[in-house]
């Protein structure tokens, strides 16, 4: 039934294309000529600029799925064109994806693929740290440094380098530094055009709220509080989809600003479905599947669960697992 929803459409391809490049250029452009005037005329318009850069983020994420257009050759020049966008480059994010739809709430495999939003620690695991591990486990995960502070530094800084890419990753490794090079030729005319400081300020106010939402929402689709993880014996990819993936249920505007990101379970079920057409799987299929559902208010309450307590298999806090330790 899924498989009815995963060929691309052209015309649907292009209109997003449109509406999420196009609208970011757009709101660029009209910060730029604001900026002329009074920066703070133009930074009211950071935050929506930076959800059409998360939107752009769910085209090259569909991009390296190939998911947009049903041509590989189309599917990976459109996902460097938004690499341009994202500052993410495009081959190697897209190798490393591929591990993790490989290993997602696999408790035997976090260590293939995953990254720090999309494992944890279980309980057991946690207790048995060193009293200095611990403390630096917990503040790697506490939601400021988490959530705030290290997006950012995720997309301007790690990603300028092949820093967790293995040698023989050749190709993507190039990509990396051919990215780099692309976006000095990008954001250096931009400085030359219309100064250091406005394009400093601008893109800097738009991609520091893109990262911080773009992260939570990655982090949040697998670590809230009833997801489920298993181990490898006991581990199937129905199961974890439908059970370790969410549904984040959004308003129609929030869907649209995310790329209906938050059908995360249908994503996991199916990679080859375009975003623009989860929904309309999701309405099909809706009565014939369990999911795992949680609002906004949820999913913001979800970025303290830091720890997955095997025993009572649900997501636990730290202050719940001193808790636990105490007893």
């Amino acid at each position: 039934m899924l498989k009815s929803f995963e060929q691309p459409d052209r015309v649907r391809s292009a209109l997003q294309i449109v509406t999420s490049l196009g609208g970011f250029l757009a709101l660029c452009t009209a910060m730029y000529l604001l900026a002329g005037i009074s920066l703070w005329l133009a930074l009211p318009l950071a935050p929506l600029a930076a959800f059409f850069v998360v939107r752009v983020f769910i085209i090259q994420h569909d991009c390296g799925h190939r998911a947009f257009f049903r041509s590989r050759r189309a599917n990976d020049l459109l996902g460097m064109v938004c690499s341009m966008v994202t500052l993410t480059p495009y081959a190697g994010w897209r190798r490393q994806h591929a591990q993790h739809h490989g290993v997602w709430n696999n408790l035997d495999r976090r260590a293939s693929g995953a990254d720090i939003y999309s494992t944890c620690l279980t309980l057991e695991e946690y207790r048995a740290l060193p009293p200095r591990q611990r403390f630096w486990y917990r503040f790697s995960r506490h939601p400021i440094v988490a959530n705030i502070l290290v997006p950012p530094f995720v997309f301007l800084g790690l990603y300028r380098l092949p820093f967790d890419m293995p040698a023989g990753w050749e190709r993507e490794r190039r990509n990396v530094y051919l990215t780099n090079l692309g976006l000095v030729v990008l954001y250096g005319g931009l400085v030359l055009a219309l100064g250091a400081a406005d394009v400093a300020v601008i893109q800097l106010g738009i991609i520091v709220p893109a990262a911080i939402v773009g992260v939570w929402l990655f982090s949040v689709q697998h670590r809230f509080e009833r997801s489920a993880w298993a181990r490898q014996d006991d581990w199937n990819f129905d199961d974890a989809a439908l059970k370790g993936s969410s549904y984040l249920r959004l308003t129609p505007v929030l869907r649209w600003l995310t790329g209906n990101i938050g059908l995360h379970h249908l994503h996991h079920l199916n990679p080859r479905i375009p975003n623009y057409a989860l929904q309309e799987c999701q309405n099909t299929v809706a009565g014939m599947i369990a999911t795992r559902t949680i609002g906004f208010f949820d999913a913001l309450r979800a970025t303290r669960l830091a720890l997955w307590d095997e025993a009572n298999a649900r997501m636990i806090t730290f202050a719940a697992a001193r808790r636990s330790m105490a007893a």
